[in-house]
């Protein structure tokens, strides 16, 4: 029987360790997982000959500061997660390895207002495509991570206050998407996974504290503290686009009053070049004018980067990110909204936080969401302990880890 303290039961916690470490960072030289583990270079190297003799992991020739290294990353044997992107008027889908290699994708555009079980049955049919498409072995899939344009409860899993999309509040997207494909499906806001895919896959990465703000239709923001979402009991935590910056300004769709959203958000920056430019222009057409010198379309650009860089500098006060990443379609703009942005958070923010935050565009672009919501399996699966081997040394590592690729 596995004791608690016994060599076998520090073995089994120690490749568990391992696993999860690489499982998060898609791969780790063993210098990296050492450090991130906080285990000795030999144990290290131990382990990591270990799940090689298995075909648990793959090692690669690599270097590291201009030494040769080898980086380590999980069998592409070992299973498959689904990412899910739920957005208002369209569905983006990746199917990839646990190795963090996306193995494809497709996106389909939605019909505005569409219902729920609508837009997961058409989830489902394009998770079935992706997997066929591919060739996968569909028991290999562990879980499906969802990214949707609302606060999700994180006590109850329900959609809170679904402004985005209509008819959706109290939907349990987990258990509706769970139901149809018979995994486990772990659900966040759109912008945490922003957050998320930032900080695995682009912009982010290396920084434990990070803040990702959206801008577009609407503004979402997401908060990484500790190299962990930050997402407080309602699951609102992070919502930039309803921190209050003119209590007498525009009625917000949340019902306040001078909500950031209403001052750097799609639906209100239009009208205001809507005498001088005309109908039908939309933010990406206000970008590519600000980009080629238009003065009226440059002017909304850059008092939206203003607001922005209020609310980040209130953000920056009080939570001290070393990083802040942009994006969406005003991120587009570059310098002429980030330039005012960084402005504002230093003439607004406490000296000591502004100096130490870097303001720079998101790397991913609208597949930060997508990313995000596959890094959201990775992260929760190696969080959950679902790594559970028997305990006997003589069956082989590969009956051990087993769980690993069954679950």
């Amino acid at each position: 029987m596995e004791t608690p303290g016994s060599q076998t039961s520090l073995h089994r916690a120690n490749l568990e360790r391992v696993v999860r470490a690489v499982r998060m960072a898609g791969a780790l030289t063993q210098a990296e997982i050492a450090r991130t583990t906080g285990l000795s270079a030999a144990t290290v190297s131990n382990i990591v000959r270990e799940l090689k003799e298995s075909g648990t992991v793959e090692v690669t020739p690599t270097s590291a500061g201009g030494r040769r290294a080898r980086s380590i990353s999980l069998s592409g044997d070992a299973g498959l997660v689904i990412g899910v992107d739920l957005g208002p008027d369209r569905l983006r889908v990746a199917l990839a390895d646990l190795a963090h290699r996306v193995l494809a994708e497709e996106t389909e555009e939605l019909a505005p207002g569409a219902r729920a079980a609508d837009c997961f049955d058409r989830a489902q049919a394009l998770v079935e495509r992706l997997i066929e498409r591919t060739g996968s072995d569909r028991a290999k899939v562990i879980g499906a991570g969802l990214g949707v344009p609302a606060p999700v409860d994180t006590a109850t899993g329900l959609l809170a206050t679904a402004t985005a999309l209509p008819g959706w509040t109290g939907v349990d997207p987990a258990a509706e998407l769970g139901g149809r494909l018979g995994v486990p499906v772990h659900v966040d806001n759109d912008a945490n996974l922003g957050a998320l895919g930032e900080l695995v896959w682009g912009g982010g990465r290396g920084v434990a504290d990070l803040a990702y703000v959206t801008a577009g239709t609407g503004v979402g923001g997401g908060l990484v503290i500790g190299g962990r979402i930050l997402r407080g009991p309602g699951g609102t935590a992070g919502e930039l686009g309803h921190v209050v910056l003119d209590p007498s300004g525009p009625v917000c769709r949340c019902g306040n009053r001078g909500c950031l959203e209403t001052l750097a958000a799609a639906p209100y920056l239009l009208p205001l070049l809507r005498t001088s430019h005309g109908p039908g222009l939309t933010l990406a057409d206000v970008v590519r004018l600000a980009r080629d010198g238009d003065p009226g379309c440059r002017r909304v650009v850059a008092d939206a980067g203003r607001h922005i860089g209020t609310a980040v500098a209130a953000l920056a006060t009080l939570v001290n990110p070393s990083r802040v990443l942009l994006g969406g379609d005003l991120a587009d703009a570059g310098e002429l909204v980030l330039g005012p942005l960084r402005d504002s958070v230093v003439r607004h923010a406490l000296p000591a936080a502004a100096a130490r935050l870097a303001v720079a565009p998101a790397e991913l672009g609208p597949r930060a969401q997508l990313l995000g919501a596959v890094a959201l399996v990775l992260s929760e699966t190696a969080d959950g302990g679902l790594i559970n081997f028997p305990v006997s040394r003589t069956s082989s590592l590969r009956e051990r880890m087993a769980p690993l690729s069954s679950r």
